[in-house]
């Protein structure tokens, strides 16, 4: 078992320094690219990290905790930042997230601190248990994965410009 609390915090408390280094100041070229219909662009993936952060992750813990087994686990619609149009900026919603990840962590730590049994179980409605330790650890690759998707997406708006290097490029030529 790799998992560690405070490495997984020293993630958690990146993330959204990371998506403001790398995206602010960038065209709309950038930002707006996606992968084809009905998949998402970067200020989409921001839109659902925020959604996650306010209604996933920090619930969940707090589920866990406190109701263990005997309640599922709050409902988080993975879409739901598609159901409205946001007109904010990709920076001022980079903004938004981080000043949430800054509460769901000083959250988290207060939870930890009080319960600090990461073996905990709570009721997931699809997943059935699960351990408090499995969650945070999803958590964190959550962030990996919207920060890997962003590349991704990035990436596909150079697809047909890349020629003959396209073999070699490997965010190009994933399955």
């Amino acid at each position: 078992m790799n998992f560690r609390l405070q490495e997984a915090i020293e993630i958690l408390e990146r993330t959204p320094q990371t998506l403001k280094h790398f995206l602010s100041g960038l065209s709309d070229g950038w930002l707006g690219s996606n992968e084809g219909d009905g998949t998402w662009n970067t200020k989409e993936i921001i839109e659902h990290l925020i959604e996650a952060e306010k209604h996933n992750w920090i619930p969940r813990v707090q589920s866990i905790v406190l109701d263990g087994e005997h309640q599922l686990f709050p409902a988080f619609d993975r879409f739901s930042h598609l159901k409205e149009t946001s007109e904010r900026t990709t920076e001022e919603a980079i903004q938004e997230f981080s000043s949430i990840r800054k509460r769901s962590i000083s959250s988290l730590n207060d939870i930890i601190l009080s319960y600090p049994d990461l073996e905990k179980t709570g009721l997931h409605p699809e997943f059935g248990l699960v351990k408090l330790r499995e969650l945070l650890s999803a958590w964190v690759v959550h962030d990996f994965t919207h920060i890997a998707q962003i590349v991704r997406v990035m990436a596909e708006r150079y697809r047909n410009d890349v020629g003959p290097w396209s073999a070699y490029l490997g965010i190009l030529n994933r399955s």
